[in-house]
């Protein structure tokens, strides 16, 4: 029996390794939701808004290395999503973005929803094609997932017009190999080794997957062979991290506080690492971090593979493993953190109940803004543990972002680290993990302000008045977050003591199935 466009390119998604689908669609997909009945392999995930697919994928995919794909309902759906696109994009992690379009005659027609949606998808996507035919749409769907699993990862749109759905397709087509990782050049080991032998302060800047587990242990062998400080980006896809493994800390976020981590060093190392460059412009202050006479340069590009690299310069600097031991051993465990006294409520005090309480094998999303940003040193020794960040800058991917996670990872608790500010652009995502019971503890950082806005007015040299402070507050109404997540089907509380806190997070830790702690600041 003949299958029409839709189900060919589904079962050649499935073919190629993508096995979930997060959804909104509309009219012009609904060939593409009919097709996923009939096709085993492919679980499809519906959110409430686009914003909470884009999201939800990215956080699956970091989790699972390879792509989920989101549906979205031509132009206007795939600009609610754009904004966790942009994260997913930052993030490089690989997503098959299909975006509904009109049938291609009606185009011509310019019905309301006609929009440039090619143009609207290429600043959030490595690789864009629009289908042509039915017969041709199932090929495009196979080059989309090997597009979004070429280094160093991204988002692929596949635009898919109605006619290409309905009608008769081709039948499953053949995966389309990805490139394996590019060597870097001799002359880059070259240059390392001649920085880290200079008797000069040397930083290794991490990030990607130099600063997932393997990655990060070949850095610390040449760290204590030669002296070198090793530093992770200010934001990550993913960090592994916890008791046994190498523990590392981040770029300051604000410019005076990278500029003073960074100033010591003559030599900046980049694997897998941008260049440390400030998220704004403030008036009077550099865009780039690091000293004007700082040797900064990039062993391996994102791009690259960084763990080769890593091996080859480890040789190189006289940092092999150890004769007979595994090649990357972990260090010794270090003691875990006890939890804080007292019944002060702070910063301070909540990084230290997450030091003891993250369960091991947890996975943590953090977009904790201002909150969080100390939360690392109390971790470190917690249990063994992933660690997602908000990577683009764009607000609102926390709870989407830990809804793909659980997809992804439905035997690991995890723990969402949300501002309550970022936390309303998306909020509907609690519905879907309420939906697919999803094992989800969801901890809400309420200081009922935009707090980040509020001390970059002072960065930017702005003389607010109250018509300024009243756009940057949220307490006039507050929001009553255990009622919004009961009414998206998970259970909520507020505490406002410490005592509260452990007690109300250890019941959470101790049950399966989304849960909201509204955490009083």
């Amino acid at each position: 029996m003949a299958m029409n466009g839709a189900e060919s390119l589904v079962r050649t998604l499935v073919a190629g390794g993508v096995e979930v689908c997060f959804t909104n669609p509309g009219t012009s997909e609904m060939h593409f939701v009919a097709a996923l009945d009939r096709v085993e392999g492919m679980r499809a995930v519906l959110c409430l808004f686009e914003g909470g697919a884009t999201g939800a994928a990215d956080g699956y995919a970091r989790m699972a290395d390879k792509p989920a794909s989101t549906l979205l309902h031509l132009g206007p759906g795939l600009g609610n999503g754009i904004a966790n696109l942009h994260n997913a994009r930052r993030a490089r992690s690989p997503l098959v973005n299909i975006v509904g379009e009109h049938a291609t005659y009606h185009r011509a027609y310019d019905a309301p929803l006609t929009s440039d949606i090619e143009g609207l998808a290429r600043p959030v996507s490595a690789w864009v094609r629009t289908g042509l035919s039915a017969r041709e749409v199932a090929a495009d769907g196979a080059a989309a997932v090997a597009a979004s699993l070429s280094p160093p990862g991204g988002v692929a749109t596949l635009i898919l017009p109605a006619d290409t759905a309905w009608e008769e397709g081709s039948g499953v087509a053949p995966p389309v190999p990805v490139p394996a990782r590019a060597p870097v050049q001799e002359e880059a080991i070259v240059h390392a080794t001649a920085a880290l032998r200079s008797g000069e302060p040397v930083l290794l800047h991490l990030g990607d997957r130099a600063v997932r587990g393997e990655g990060r242990r070949i850095a610390a062998r040449i760290a204590q062979k030669t002296g070198a400080q090793l530093l992770a980006m200010t934001s990550n896809a993913r960090i592994d991290r916890g008791a046994g493994t190498v523990p590392i800390e981040r770029l300051p976020y604000p410019v005076d506080q990278a500029r003073a981590v960074l100033e010591p060093f003559r030599h900046i190392i980049l694997i897998g690492a941008t260049l440390p460059v400030a998220f704004f412009a403030y008036p009077g202050k550099p865009s780039a971090l690091a000293s004007p006479t700082c040797d900064v340069f990039a062993l391996a590009t994102p791009e690259q593979d960084q763990i080769d690299a890593l091996e080859r310069l480890a040789e190189a600097v006289g940092a092999p493993a150890a004769v007979g031991a595994p090649a990357e051993a972990p260090p010794p465990a270090s003691p875990r953190p006890d939890l804080p006294g007292g019944d002060r409520l702070d910063q301070d005090a909540i990084a230290r109940v997450l030091g003891a309480l993250i369960p091991e094998g947890a996975i943590v999303c953090d977009e904790s803004i201002t909150t969080g940003r100390n939360f690392f040193p109390a971790t470190h020794a917690a249990a063994p543990h992933a660690w997602l960040q908000l990577s683009g800058g764009s607000i609102g991917l926390g709870i989407p972002m830990a809804t793909g996670a659980a997809v992804a990872c439905p035997d690991r608790k995890v723990i969402t680290l949300q501002a309550d500010g970022s936390a309303l652009y998306t909020a509907q995502a609690l519905w879907t993990q309420a939906r697919e019971r999803l094992d989800v503890v969801t901890l809400i950082w309420s200081n009922r302000s935009y707090a980040i806005l509020k001390a970059e007015l002072a960065n930017v040299g702005a003389n607010p008045g109250r018509k300024a402070i009243d756009m940057l507050t949220l307490d006039d109404p507050p929001i009553d977050w255990p009622s919004l997540a009961r009414g998206y089907g998970v259970e909520g509380r507020r505490v406002e003591t410490l005592a509260q806190f452990i007690d109300t997070f250890r019941h959470a830790l101790s049950r399966r199935g989304p849960f909201l702690i509204e955490v009083a600041l």
